[in-house]
């Protein structure tokens, strides 16, 4: 095929993706006066970053006495001791910083009657090495993630950074050595493709809780940048760390804050009982996500469940008064009127544990570059790609994460990927030349979605992928019914290789990019499957029937699922941090 009438256009740095870490990190590169291109699939501030409700984690200290040390502490232990301590050491330290540099640009933060930045308690957020809740979570009501993004989409339009907007990446370019060159990209409302040549390429993506059936997370989470990094050969790390956030809507998925919780809401069951002292008597309701969930999914499994059905239970917030609930919650109050019909004010919300968020991704180091092997090789960087936010696995979640460690996530490493990728640029002034066959196979996938005949269809595809998903991979995890996931799942990869788009003459563009969007979710699917059925423990938002106790004799390792072939390998756990000592494996109670 070769590249021969597809347009190309070069820049110093392609970010994929215009959520918190993609504009972060284009604010920091194109104030220092590169050539910037930012792909969104939505207008930017569209992207899934504006549904982030409770705050950004950083220990300033506003209300209680607090330290990075303590956060650093929070995090290790939320993570079940898989995260990276180094990596973990380098954000929250960061923490403080990045958030007085968001207050600087702008953020319409909620302020205490002293004038500092309002502060609230979060789950699994302590004083001295857990002994006590304090309030850590920077929030601007429960809309922290909205101001978030229109604080950094304005700030990157008086820096001129370029935006492309309603464009869909396709898949990476990397030569013969594996270095990457940049990504062949389509626009979505003219289905051109294009070349976008770059001498770094950073993606920042976002989440794929879409490969199940009830999430919280938008449309447009399909995994893109995993799908792609996939493609070209490089392993994605710890995929079957999901963390099902602990109250989504009933029957709607849409997210409920922790936020509720932090201001003093608690769950109840069927009989009116306060269950979570019983799992968590120190944390109670604001133990870590993990716990709660797997409490509530006892209570239902066990027929404590709420409603006709005994499938869900309730979160109680009347008692905080509407005052408080209209001042510190006004989004909830939204949510729960509108899809679940009650107001919080007056009565509980009825909630269920929804998939939200995932703790796995594509691999890299807490300077942004995505490390891997490649072939066969031993791990390196991956030379001109970068990635960050939910994308990325560096890992400072290990296999659960704490709220609010995620906006702090994609600050953090969103603008250290930009440092980096400016310091990596001095040593490679210009562009490597492109292969000659650097379209070819989203051409191909194109080729076969366009010509197919009697193809199978997308949205049933679809369905089946998160029906699979969710039955065989949810919230608590059964032998039988992972072995029998993993056939499934590759049954479905299968009806993935044959969909094809059925009557061209009545086709919008949105139809081709759902079908390439199942191409990603399908990669993500599967290696959630096959990693989750390979690890024969418990540990964070990993929660086996069979194997009910954390092993860390055996599995204190990240797993790495290669997409050809289906292969498994192991990495350890980087325990020791930057400058303090290393926190010893304990057990975890809250």
């Amino acid at each position: 095929m070769g590249n021969v009438n597809i347009a190309k256009r070069t820049f110093d740095v392609v970010i994929v993706g215009a959520g918190g870490s993609g504009m972060r990190a284009a604010l920091h590169l194109s104030q220092a006066g590169l050539k910037v291109a930012v792909l969104s699939k939505v207008f930017p501030t569209r992207s899934h970053t504006v549904a982030a409700q409770g705050g950004i984690a950083a220990s300033l200290g506003n209300v209680k006495e607090d330290n990075w040390h303590w956060h650093m502490y929070d995090t290790v232990k939320g993570s079940d001791y898989l995260g990276d301590q180094d990596a973990i050491e380098f954000m929250c330290r960061a923490a403080p910083e990045v958030v007085y540099e968001l207050e600087h640009f702008g953020m319409p933060f909620d302020r205490l009657d002293n004038g500092k930045i309002y502060q609230r308690p979060f789950g699994g957020h302590m004083q001295d090495f857990g002994k006590a809740p304090v309030e850590r979570a920077c929030a601007a009501a429960d809309r922290t993630g909205h101001a978030l993004l229109h604080t950094l989409y304005q700030q990157n339009v008086q820096a001129n950074t370029n935006f492309f907007v309603e464009w869909m990446a396709l898949d990476l370019i990397r030569d013969e050595e594996g270095d990457v060159l940049g990504v062949v990209a389509m626009e979505i409302e003219t289905s051109e493709v294009m070349i976008l040549q770059a001498r770094a390429t950073l993606f920042a993506t976002g989440g794929a809780g879409r490969i199940f059936q009830a999430s919280t997370n938008a449309y447009i989470n399909t995994g893109d940048g995993l799908g792609m990094a996939a493609r070209a050969g490089i392993p994605l790390e710890d995929m079957e760390f999901f963390q099902f956030h602990p109250t989504g809507v009933y029957g709607a998925g849409v997210l409920i804050s922790e936020g509720v919780r932090g201001e003093g809401g608690y769950l109840i069951n069927k009989d009116g009982e306060r269950f979570m002292p019983r799992y968590a008597p120190t944390a109670q309701d604001l133990a870590s996500r993990d716990v709660v969930s797997r409490a509530i999914a006892t209570e239902i499994k066990e027929g404590r469940g709420c409603g006709p059905h005994g499938d869900h239970v309730l979160l109680k917030a009347d008692h905080l008064g509407d005052a408080v609930i209209r001042q510190r919650l006004p989004g909830i109050r939204e949510i729960a009127l509108k899809f679940a019909h009650v107001d919080p004010a007056q009565e509980p919300i009825p909630v269920v544990p929804t998939a939200h968020y995932m703790m796995g991704g594509i691999p890299t180091n807490y300077h942004g570059q995505v490390v891997a092997p490649y072939k066969t090789g031993p791990e390196e960087v991956v030379q001109g790609l970068y990635a960050v936010g939910e994308c990325a696995c560096v890992s400072v979640h290990g296999a659960n994460r704490l709220g609010c460690n995620s906006l702090l996530d994609l600050l953090v490493f969103g603008r250290e990927a930009a440092r980096q990728i400016i310091e990596d640029l001095q040593r490679s002034p210009h562009p490597k030349p492109l292969p000659a066959d650097a379209a070819d196979r989203p051409l191909a996938r194109l080729a076969r979605l366009e010509t197919q005949t009697n193809g199978e269809n997308v949205a049933e595809v679809g369905a089946a992928m998160r029906q699979v998903m969710q039955t065989h991979c949810g919230v608590f995890r059964f032998p039988d019914l992972l072995a029998e996931g993993v056939a499934k799942i590759r049954a479905v990869a299968e009806r993935v290789q044959r969909t094809a788009i059925k009557d061209h003459s009545k086709v919008f563009n949105t139809a081709r990019v759902e079908a390439l969007e199942l191409d990603n979710l399908i990669e993500v699917a599967q290696a959630t499957m096959h990693a989750a059925a390979a690890r024969e423990e418990s540990r964070g938002g990993h929660a086996r029937d069979d194997f009910p106790k954390r092993d860390d004799d055996k599995w204190l390792k990240h797993s790495l699922y290669f997409s050809e072939g289906h292969k498994l390998d192991y990495k350890p756990v980087r325990l020791k941090p930057l400058t303090v000592e290393s926190f010893p494996l304990k057990a975890r109670v809250y």
